[in-house]
């Protein structure tokens, strides 16, 4: 009789040959591998008036290079900043206002709604000790997507998906995103890592920006430059058009008439992707790489040298990919990237990290000048938001655990949003083709396999 390890070996050789799908057959049957078309474009398999994300033009099925623009329900997201800037305020509320009903609200219906969301941020009695401490995730999307799921079970109407209803459960998800992830961090930062455990409540009176910091920080203390940047980031994520992989799968799960924390949480499960939201953590760790390997960050000479080791898969994880580097959408530039950039600059110079960021710009600026001299390969290349939004968290004295649920926290307004327009002008399940390409074969009785 085999042992369980020789088994389990001979189990997984056997599903190499069952798993493979010869590569021919996806061009022999027109497959559009990832919903992409051959050009690079989206298959289009929907409508919304959520979020527009512009990226490139089409001239007679060429795609030609733009800057890139990324509206909120119509809105310039660049107008969005600018403006909240010039008023020195947040605007990450506003922003979820905008996402959910359509316009941009006026001041005092803003401030009644910042109220409204800030009274809603208080997690359910017991909660954080009976789901969160007494199973802490080494992973806090893990944890997050576990949170949001458990919320079925403290909600006395969770399968009912009226608009009504729906709604209520958005507004609670939205508020109480910032404290499951601050409880799930402080809990990990306990149980898996040995510090003190140091738990704040939320606080109703703050923007989410400030109040996310106050739950983070062990003394409360920030500084409003940071609470600003901070908000800068809620704002560039909130929201990506309906094609990207986590919002997709909202609408996917909302077709099926499922509940809402079934459809956040597997929203969740996608963003905590290396592919999706785990980016940035990518991006971090190959900064790790370039300073393990070159002995002055500034040496333009040197970041061109290791972009060539990183290109040539000699270095990091053998990928051949310089991570942030390229989007599927954006061509000349992520305007995300581009506004994140500017504000990172002012901080940096608070913290006294100019050097570390004046490294960022110039692996940027190599990384897609030497592409297609190296890989061979012709792209449009644009710094999407993911190369510096570690370094912004970073600068936040962020845990780079935290990096992915923050993007969560954020884009948890756009899934609500994306969910409620699937719900109201949907009546199908999505349900797209795939053609089995084996062969049918004949039963044969057990004796005589």
């Amino acid at each position: 009789m085999q042992n369980n390890d020789a088994l389990f070996d001979k189990l997984c050789n056997l599903t190499k040959d069952v798993y493979s799908i010869d590569s021919e057959l996806y061009n022999r049957y027109s497959v559009k591998r990832g919903l992409r078309n051959s050009n690079g474009s989206g298959v289009l398999v929907g409508l919304t008036k959520v979020g527009d994300v512009h990226g490139y033009l089409l001239d007679e099925g060429e795609k030609q290079a733009i800057d890139g623009q990324l509206r909120y329900r119509g809105v310039n997201v660049t107008d969005i900043v600018e403006g909240c800037d010039r008023d020195n305020r947040f605007g990450f509320e506003e922003v979820v206002y905008l996402l959910l009903f359509g316009r941009l609200p006026k001041k005092e219906e803003l401030e009644e709604f910042s109220r409204y969301l800030g009274s809603k941020r208080q997690l359910y009695p017991n909660f954080t000790e009976d789901m969160i401490l007494k199973a802490p995730s080494n992973n806090i999307m893990n944890k997050l997507a576990r949170s949001v799921l458990a919320s079925y079970s403290y909600d006395d109407n969770p399968d009912e998906v009226s608009i009504e209803n729906v709604l209520r459960q958005s507004f609670e998800l939205i508020a109480r995103f910032p404290a499951m992830i601050a409880h799930a961090y402080q809990a990990k930062s306990h149980y898996y890592d040995g510090k003190s455990l140091i738990l704040h409540s939320p606080r109703a009176d703050m923007s989410t920006a400030e109040n996310f910091l106050y739950m983070m920080r062990p003394n409360n203390e920030f500084t409003q430059t940071e609470a600003h940047l901070l908000d800068l980031a809620l704002i560039l994520h909130a929201e990506h058009g309906g094609g990207n992989n986590s919002t997709f799968t909202t609408h996917v799960l909302s077709s099926s008439g499922t509940d809402t924390y079934s459809a956040i949480a597997a929203a969740i499960g996608s963003l905590k992707g290396p592919k999706h939201g785990g980016a940035n953590a990518k991006v971090m760790g190959m900064i790790d790489d370039f300073k393990a390997n070159i002995t002055d960050i500034t040496d333009e000479k040197q970041i061109r040298e290791h972009i060539i080791k990183l290109y040539r898969k000699e270095s990091y994880d053998h990928s051949g990919l310089v991570y942030g580097i390229g989007h599927a959408i954006y061509t000349k530039s992520d305007p995300r990237a581009v506004l994140l950039r500017k504000s990172a600059g002012m901080l940096a110079r608070e913290k006294h990290m100019e050097e570390e960021l004046l490294m960022y710009d110039l692996i940027a600026k190599n990384a897609i000048e030497l592409f297609t001299e190296i890989t061979g390969k012709e792209k449009d290349l644009a710094i999407n938001v993911d190369f510096y939004s570690g370094f912004v968290y970073k600068m936040l004295n962020i845990p780079p655990e935290v990096y992915t649920p923050i993007f969560a926290m954020s884009r948890i307004a756009g899934w609500c949003a994306h969910r409620l327009e699937e719900i109201m002008v949907s009546d199908r399940i999505i349900r797209p083709a795939y053609k089995n390409v084996l062969k049918a074969k004949e039963y044969v009785d057990i004796e005589n396999r």
